[in-house]
């Protein structure tokens, strides 16, 4: 299970560099290759929070499976429901890149990108949840009721955020942009992961 879903997040997180294109060298016109490029921030920024968030994901990912014994029937299903959405980040990040400086559109495609990462933090929670509180006798090592709920807390942290970012897209899709960045710098902090040394 580990192995396939390190495979599915590989490619999921490899998928978003091709939302960063060359600028033609027919259509930079006066301006030049340095403005062409810096015309593409958003595609830039996109990108980060991305690859960052999905990081993160993997780290946690390998933090709460390496926790587990043996896997169930419901477990390899919230897996693969977790996979569903970290699946269509790459999509909804080219979504938003496209669309954030368009006049139309572009708060949906906001709200469509935020909603995407909301949807997976559900997914992880769930699956989370599932293994410490359903589960806890198949963990490698025991953990106390108080632990299981401190590290459960920790995996709910981003819902609201996200939950509100979906919602401000409506309002401004750089808002979204905003929290969904101040997320992914949140999350790949110890604090927030838990994690001080690399996963084996």
């Amino acid at each position: 299970m580990e192995s396939f879903s390190d495979g599915v997040i590989a490619v999921a997180i490899t998928l978003l560099v091709l939302n960063i294109s060359v600028p033609e060298p027919r259509l930079l016109g006066h301006h030049g290759l340095a403005h062409a490029l810096l015309a593409q921030w958003q595609i830039y920024a996109a990108y980060v929070i991305s690859f960052v968030t999905i990081g993160i994901i993997w780290i946690n990912h390998h933090v709460m499976i390496g926790r587990l014994r043996e896997a169930d029937h419901a477990i390899l299903i919230l897996n693969l429901l977790l996979l569903l959405t970290i699946g269509v980040l790459p999509f909804s990040t080219s979504l938003l890149a496209t669309y954030l400086k368009q006049g139309e559109g572009q708060n949906l495609a906001a709200g469509i990108y935020a909603g995407s990462f909301l949807l997976m933090s559900i997914a992880f929670a769930t699956l989370n949840s599932h293994i410490l509180l359903r589960k806890a006798h198949w963990l490698h090592t025991e953990l106390p009721i108080e632990e299981r709920r401190r590290i459960l807390t920790r995996s709910l942290t981003g819902l609201g955020p996200y939950a509100i970012a979906t919602a401000l897209a409506v309002v401004s899709p750089y808002i979204t942009l905003v929290i969904c960045a101040l997320l992914a710098l949140f999350y790949a902090s110890p604090i927030a992961t838990g994690v001080t040394k690399a996963p084996a």
